[in-house]
């Protein structure tokens, strides 16, 4: 061997051994198709939710069901009311959402952080909390319409909008604003303070360091967060339903009230299938606005 390596002479590796069962089953692995790695996620999703979406959409394909629907003043009217609460919450979570994150990210305060922390958390409660707690507040027997009475002595108080679509809409816009404040603190916490201080120095005012700076940097998250409220929005049932706002029905309330109340399966379907058909083209059209505004 001395002699051989004197030489130069490398002597030849013994050729490795394939009859590790660890490396067989890995060469197996790869020589699978991937297609069959599919099949699991797409059998689970086939079972949990394209086959009951598919019995939806065959039930409503009833004969008559959707000329019945369509031509039924009860679904146009909830459509209405469906679109301008759901533009109406979105737009105000919006304005909302940016000057409190504005003010939680660019104004400090006592206390900042733990109200960045409690918006975390305030994403994970359920609607019907938040309008327990407005019913509290502003119910025909809350703190505010009983405080009024026993001081002035009247019969009733002056808080009476919580059951009209008022009421609904303030609930939305308080439960839904943080999910508009949540990815503009994330985008805010991004922001170079350079900037800022550079426009600050060339005697910018706030307002115009706003319009100017942070906005166009807050574009993306405004419309990530408007767009998830819109559609969530559309598909609320629990904030109307807990409100008692007996005059509005909106199309979730109308396929409660077909399903459950009527028993008319065929048309609760047709209007589950119409509130689908808006979400997933809403869902397509933020898409294409994310992709403008690079979010």
């Amino acid at each position: 061997m001395a002699a051989e390596r004197d030489r130069g002479v490398v002597p030849a590796r013994p050729a490795l051994r394939d009859d590790c069962p660890q490396r067989s089953e890995s060469k197996a692995s790869r020589t699978l198709p991937t297609w069959v790695w599919a099949l699991p996620p797409v059998a689970v999703l086939a079972l949990v939710f394209l086959y009951p979406l598919a019995l939806v959409v065959q039930e409503s394909l009833a004969p008559g069901a959707y000329a019945d629907v369509f031509g039924s003043e009860a679904f146009r009217e909830a459509l209405v009311t469906t679109v301008w609460l759901a533009v109406g919450s979105t737009v105000g979570c919006l304005v909302l959402g940016f000057v409190l994150a504005l003010i939680i990210a660019f104004v400090p305060f006592p206390g900042g952080k733990a109200v960045s922390k409690f918006i975390d958390v305030f994403l994970s409660f359920p609607s019907f909390l938040i309008t327990l707690a407005l019913l509290f507040l502003y119910g025909t027997v809350g703190i505010g319409n009983g405080l009024w009475t026993d001081l002035t002595g009247a019969e009733t108080g002056p808080f009476q909008f919580l059951t009209t679509p008022w009421g609904v809409l303030l609930a939305e816009i308080t439960y839904f604003t943080p999910f508009v404040m949540r990815p503009l603190l994330a985008a805010f916490s991004q922001m170079e303070t350079a900037q800022l201080e550079v426009a600050s120095s060339l005697g910018a005012k706030p307002l115009r360091i706003v319009r100017r700076v942070i906005l166009p940097e807050a574009l993306p998250a405004l419309a990530a967060g408007g767009s998830l409220v819109l559609v969530m929005c559309l598909n609320e049932f629990g904030i109307v339903l807990f409100t008692g706002a007996k005059g509005v029905t909106t199309l979730p309330m109308l396929v409660y009230g077909k399903a459950i109340l009527e028993s008319d399966y065929a048309a609760a379907c047709v209007v589950a299938v119409v509130n689908v058909a808006i979400s997933v083209g809403l869902y397509g059209l933020y898409r294409v606005v994310s992709r403008r505004v690079g979010a």
